[in-house]
């Protein structure tokens, strides 16, 4: 018989796993039968839950798309201005929970992972239009062809966190760069 109430603690521990394992191998190259062994389960718990390794990995992005917006939730409920909203979208994208060794592992191989799969392909664009929005309402008040910045900031967080994720020479903090890059822009608007 079932454990009452056991599912979503076994489902977090297995997206856990995911994670840390996509980690320790820099790349989707696991097995189900690994991550069950880290989640301290059998993997036919894991198929059970999932079905199969590029669910449990979809499964794992939405967990850290979950993270990432409470990052973005939570900067934006301190903003005043738009400017300030600005800032903040920019600055989540470089928070160190986006850091952390075993997401961007995660983030890398999902990029690669949305060529080859539809699920992962509409995560992605779903992650990319939020984004996005966020950057126009953000933006509208302040800037002449919102748009246009918005996908401009939105280009240039994805490589300037490949970069950092990569770890090439770092000479400025990423947010830094981006909010310079974009002050002109806003201020000819003003």
């Amino acid at each position: 018989m079932p454990k009452l109430g056991m599912e979503p603690i076994r489902r977090e521990a297995l997206v856990t796993a995911a994670i840390a394992e996509i980690g320790a191998a820099g790349s989707l190259d696991v097995t189900v039968s690994a991550i069950s062994k880290r989640a301290g389960m059998s993997s036919a718990l894991a198929h059970h839950y999932f079905g199969n390794k590029d669910q449990i990995f979809l499964a794992a992005m939405r967990h850290i798309l979950a993270g990432f917006s409470v990052e973005v939730r939570t900067r934006l409920a301190k903003t005043a201005t738009p400017r300030d909203r600005l800032q903040a979208l920019v600055e989540a994208s470089f928070a160190q929970s986006c850091f952390d060794p075993e997401v961007i592992s995660a983030w890398l191989n999902f990029y690669v992972k949305a060529h080859s799969s539809p699920e992962a392909m509409r995560l992605l664009r779903l992650y990319q239009r939020r984004l996005r929005s966020n950057l126009i309402h953000a933006l509208r008040p302040i800037a002449t062809e919102p748009e246009a910045l918005a996908d401009a900031i939105a280009a240039l967080i994805d490589g300037l966190y490949i970069r950092a994720a990569l770890g090439a020479p770092k000479t400025r903090d990423p947010a830094a760069t981006i909010l310079g890059f974009t002050a002109p822009h806003i201020e000819d608007a003003l």
